[in-house]
């Protein structure tokens, strides 16, 4: 009985402020932004716009960075970073007619240096986004420690003759990624960093495999150093907190490690977790490939029927958060007639959208109730109605009408089922019901509901009872036929 789902669960992130900030801290952003503030048009570069090799100390210096290769390195890397997003600027020694022997560019502070201090969080969000994108395509590019044999006579690198194919490696790490980030969205999926050995795996063993071939563990394993490499590229941008694989369980240099042996020494394998940031520049990945990946707030300035729509299949705390945010830009009492507006209709999701609606009015509270009494005699919402002033302790609810009371029942076996399926739980109700209710099905099959023989089919396979699953089947039959006729 489920409509469309969501691609995946929302995510809450943090306020576009919070995040600015932890962007402006990241350790490559932030370097970035220190040779920026340095380099002037005395800073020489080459004809990729990179710092040549006798600048890499003093840049190296200003940031703080070790007096070696690694600090030359890394400094290196974070102004590469200060020019593809535009912190820098590089003009070419040709355009400036300079002659031959000059520096191969002038450098000027970039236009989007000054938005990192003064622009709007968004921004610089835009700016990190950039980093992050560079970072990325750093990350999935071969590992190159011997050009020997590929550079051609015009100075390229003929990537061609390397085993190395640049959509598939975005795609594993993109997919990568995208598990890490359904993981750290999924209410109760995962607590903190997950294993590496645990991410690596999900990319590569089939779900319906039971004990991995030798063959499997083996791809798991390359896959694991794969990452391993990847992560720590990506760490300093921000995007991720990396335990990186302990290298103590290396045989020898360019081994790979065995998989754990148990859940004690599996953090020495490597440990991943998104950050608040991470979890932000991989949504926007994501939208922008089209994906549906909700956030908190998204419905917070779209109409009630937009809100009961979108939360319909949201865990219960990401439902009650967005919930709440909705509710937060407007008046109690018109939201809840909003939203009782809302709640009805005879469309498959109709009932869940009810349900949603009834859970959304507890939140409004005792501002709701003049509009909840307004539809006691609503066929649709007089039920939900009566259950609602009830569980808020009203002592002058009306008595439901028979009809009403087997309305409500269905409806709400419906939106359970279309949110849940047909877990344990719903067995607990079906029994319930028919337990108070003496001649249910006789009553059932007769109920003017558009799912009401889905429903009693349902029940026929729900309920623990043989007896009463048979009569919820023939009901079923009942009710399919009286719809026809």
């Amino acid at each position: 009985m489920s409509g469309d789902r969501p691609t995946l669960p929302p995510v809450r992130l943090h306020s576009d402020a919070e995040l600015a900030r932890e962007a402006l801290v990241s350790p490559l952003l932030a370097r970035a932004a220190g040779l920026a503030r340095w380099a002037g048009p005395a800073t020489r570069v080459g004809a990729g716009g990179e710092l040549v090799d006798e600048q890499l100390p003093e840049a190296a210096e200003h940031l703080g960075l070790a007096a070696d290769e690694d600090g030359a390195a890394e400094a290196s890397e974070a102004w590469r970073i200060a020019v593809d997003t535009g912190l820098v600027d590089i003009t070419d020694a040709e355009e400036e007619g300079e002659g031959e022997g000059e520096a191969d560019g002038t450098v000027t502070t970039g236009e989007n240096l000054a938005l990192l201090t003064s622009g709007s969080p968004q921004d610089v969000l835009a700016i990190w986004l950039d980093a992050f994108e560079a970072v990325f395509a750093d990350a999935t590019a071969p590992v190159l420690d011997d050009l020997s044999g590929l550079v051609g006579e015009d100075g390229r690198v003929d990537f061609d003759s390397l085993d190395w194919d640049p959509d598939a490696e975005a795609e594993f790490l993109e997919g990568v990624l995208g598990n890490l980030y359904l993981l750290t969205v999924t209410e109760g999926a995962a607590e903190g960093p997950v294993p590496l050995p645990a991410l690596a795996a999900s990319m590569i063993v089939p779900e319906d495999m039971g004990e991995p071939t030798d063959d499997v563990l083996e791809q798991v394993s390359d896959a694991m150093m794969r990452l391993d490499d990847q992560f720590r590229v990506l760490e300093p941008v921000g995007l991720v907190t990396y335990q990186p694989v302990d290298e103590a369980l290396m045989a020898e240099e360019g081994a790979e490690p065995e998989p754990p042996v148990d859940d004690e020494d599996v953090s020495r394998y490597g440990m991943v977790g998104l950050t608040p940031l991470g979890l932000y520049g991989i949504r926007v990945r994501m939208l922008e490939a089209g994906i549906d990946a909700p956030a908190v707030g998204d419905l917070a300035d779209k109409g009630a029927e937009a809100l009961l729509d979108g939360i319909a299949y949201f865990p219960e705390a990401s439902a009650g958060a967005e919930t709440e945010q909705w509710l937060a830009r407007r008046e109690p009492a018109a939201a809840a007639r909003e939203l009782l507006a809302a709640a009805r209709g005879a469309d498959r999701g109709a009932p869940l959208r009810r349900l949603r609606s009834q859970q959304a009015l507890s939140l409004v509270g005792p501002e709701a109730e003049d509009a909840v009494r307004e539809v006691l005699d609503d066929p649709e919402l007089g039920g939900l109605a009566r259950v609602w002033l009830a569980e808020s302790g009203a002592s002058d609810v009306p008595p439901p009408p028979e009809s009403m009371i087997f309305w409500l029942a269905i409806d709400t076996i419906a939106a359970q089922l279309d949110a849940d399926g047909e877990p344990a739980e719903l067995q607990d109700l079906v029994a319930g019901l028919t337990g108070r209710h003496s001649g249910f099905f006789d009553a059932a099959w007769r109920v003017d509901h558009p799912a009401t023989a889905d429903v009693l089919e349902a029940m026929g396979r729900l309920h623990p009872d043989k007896k009463a699953a048979k009569e919820a089947r023939k009901a079923a039959f009942k009710a399919r036929s009286r719809s026809v006729n």
